[in-house]
């Protein structure tokens, strides 16, 4: 159901990819022919599997299908990656399964991985009883933060601000140069429109009571350094 979310031009990720992984020859593939062969996918790992729409484009782009043993989102347990449990059945010819298996499976880990990670941040908050929402950032690795993006909402976490243009994040950075947080936001605001959230982090305890202060000319949210220990932020 998440794959409905992508935007129209991310099949055009999986070209690039191919072209950046295979720009020239492919001896290997010469080597081994296209007779029809399958490949099996194997979880050995515990953790969330994410990334399935991303994994499909690179098998159909090489002329293959998969077959998955496993919805997106299942916790891959410890006993089954000890097992090495298949996910997925790949079938094609075997030049095109070699092409697509690099590639695939590097995006699989990487999602897979954010997808984990943000299960287990979920899970640590549900059990100490938090009822905020677990969030990532913008630091996302350039050229593959729509599939990190992806892997954290297949793990259960928000996605916060897709990108620099999705909300604005008045950091210390903009504090400082600006000479204030009242300032930062009202210039913030006379651009950003009505409808465009205005976050403000705070550094201190004087800064989250300015932030407050600072509502009534736009700013909608404010948050804590991450940096901060307990003690400094009072």
């Amino acid at each position: 159901a998440l794959a409905s979310l992508l935007p129209p031009h991310w099949k055009e990720e999986v070209g690039r990819w191919f072209a950046q992984d295979i720009p020239k020859w492919d001896v290997g593939g010469f080597v081994v022919g296209d007779e029809p062969h399958h490949a099996m996918l194997l979880g050995k790992a515990a953790g969330v599997l994410a990334g399935v729409p991303f994994a499909d484009q690179v098998f159909r782009e090489a002329g293959c299908t998969a077959t998955w043993l496993v919805p997106e989102g299942h916790f891959i347990t410890a006993d089954e990656a000890a097992a090495k449990a298949p996910v997925a059945r790949v079938e094609g010819p075997t030049r095109a399964l070699l092409v697509a298996e690099r590639t695939a499976l590097n995006i699989l880990s990487r999602c897979s991985g954010v997808a984990t990670a943000a299960h287990t941040a979920m899970e640590l908050a549900r059990q100490h009883g938090w009822h905020g929402r677990v969030a990532g950032t913008r630091k996302t690795t350039p050229g593959f933060g729509l599939v990190e993006k992806y892997g954290l909402l297949v793990g259960g976490a928000d996605t916060h601000r897709m990108d620099l243009s999705h909300m604005v994040m008045l950091k210390d950075n903009h504090i400082w140069s600006s000479g204030s947080i009242a300032s930062s936001v009202a210039k913030a605001r006379s651009v950003a429109g009505f409808s465009t959230k205005i976050e403000v982090e705070c550094t201190s305890e004087a800064d989250a009571r300015e932030a407050e202060r600072s509502r009534e000319r736009g700013a909608e949210t404010s948050r804590e350094d991450p940096k901060l220990s307990p003690k400094s932020s009072g």
